[in-house]
């Protein structure tokens, strides 16, 4: 866990640059957590997160023009929304801790508690049959069912879209339902159309990918939920723009798609994968891990900057993993790494490292810990995208221009 700084009061009111009186007034307004110290003389100690925070803030206030330009890499929040807070390295969802969920909710469920705030929506929403569509769809189904399933996805999507013209509906309640269209259209070109037909999301995985673990159906709903939303990451953002321009849900999943494959984001697990392939090959994890280092590369999979204290995704997909596994090789492997790396790195497992760790012990085929990713974080999208229809705001931001400076006419001084 983070260690937790504090400050003295002279020490936070010099850093604000205000009195002690205006220092007690913002602890008394819930801007600066305090606490009693242990020495007899009944002081109180500050915590220097809060004044660091509200220290930025004034500094933005007196230049504005850095609160955007700082924003769009892990900076100040550019928009308001709804579904998700990171908070004290712990994850919500509408104000439910995403581990409660993820220990006691169906996919379907915390869908219908992202797009409509109401788990109870579940059966309305979900409860059309799965839908069917054209010959012309199934032939180019079948030609993509060699391709990796998030390639399948950004093939199949764009066809899907033109023959539902229900998605052309952008109000919330339509919304929800083209959301779950989409879903069991990428859990069936995932697990197979035929696997698709009837049951659950995580229920049509488990049949599509692995019939020999009986544990693969509750792990595959965990890992969805955990998945499923995480603020305003680049492919849910990139997909809310798409939602601002009024296009349909299909698009906007296209979007955050073709975002969630890059290296920085979803594509992390392909190199987790790689990496964990390393370690495997020279049965030396300290040796693999300290080869890395050496080479001047970083460790895939481990250290987010939202979660100083280690990302509670990781941590809970490693631990049900290995709960319901216990005996798996590939759990123990991941452990040891995970182990080697926080001793030498301080630094503790990511989403992607512990997806790719479900993946493969429970045999699932290439491509899967990545189509987990899409599928689970494709709620979060729907979701967003109702917020943003709803807004009826076009997101465009503005660029500062750096280049050249139009250049005088002769003819014109």
């Amino acid at each position: 866990m983070k260690e937790v700084r504090y400050l003295s009061a002279r020490e936070a009111a010099g850093e604000l640059g205000i009195s002690l009186p205006t220092l007690y007034a913002y602890v008394s307004r819930g801007l600066i957590r305090s606490e009693a110290t242990d020495d007899k003389k009944r002081t109180r100690r500050y915590r220097a997160e809060d004044v660091r925070r509200l220290k930025e803030r004034a500094e933005q206030r007196r230049d504005p023009s850095k609160v955007a330009e700082g924003a769009l890499y892990w900076g100040a929040p550019v928009m308001e929304s709804g579904i998700t807070l990171i908070s004290d390295d712990k994850l919500y969802y509408r104000g439910r801790n995403v581990l409660e969920l993820a220990s006691g909710s169906s996919i379907e469920e915390v869908a219908a508690l992202i797009w409509t705030g109401n788990p109870a929506d579940a059966p309305g929403i979900f409860g059309d049959e799965p839908p069917t569509f054209s010959s012309r769809y199934d032939a180019v189904r079948q030609r993509v069912a060699g391709l990796m399933p998030v390639e399948a996805f950004q093939v199949l999507l764009p066809l899907a879209a033109v023959e539902d013209l229900a998605a052309y509906d952008l109000r919330p309640a339509a919304v929800a339902r083209t959301g779950a269209r989409i879903l069991r259209l990428m859990v069936g070109a995932t697990a197979g159309e035929e696997a698709a037909a009837v049951g659950s999301v995580a229920e049509t995985l488990q049949r599509g990918w692995t019939l020999r673990y009986r544990e693969a159906r509750s792990l595959f709903n965990s890992a969805l939920i955990l998945c499923a939303d995480h603020e305003l990451n680049v492919s849910t953002f990139a997909a809310r723009c798409v939602a601002s321009s009024g296009a349909t849900p299909y698009a906007v999943v296209a979007g955050g798609l073709t975002a969630l494959q890059g290296a920085k984001h979803g594509g992390q697990t392909e190199l987790v994968e790689a990496f964990l392939r390393e370690v495997e090959a020279s049965d030396n994890p300290r040796g693999a891990i300290s080869t890395r280092l050496k080479r001047g590369e970083g460790v895939p999979g481990f250290g987010h900057s939202l979660y100083p204290g280690g990302d509670p995704r990781g941590d809970e997909l490693l631990r049900i993993t290995g709960k319901a596994l216990p005996e798996n090789p590939a759990v123990a492997l991941s452990d040891t790494v995970a182990g080697e790396v926080l001793d030498l790195l301080g630094e503790r497992p990511t989403v992607d490292f512990g997806l790719v760790t479900l993946s493969r012990a429970l045999e699932v085929p290439s491509g899967g810990a990545i189509a987990l990713f899409a599928i689970g974080r494709t709620v979060g999208w729907i979701g967003h995208a109702i917020e943003q229809y709803g807004s009826g705001s076009l997101i465009r931001p503005r660029a500062r221009y750096v280049g050249e400076q139009p250049k005088r006419s002769p003819w014109n001084r």
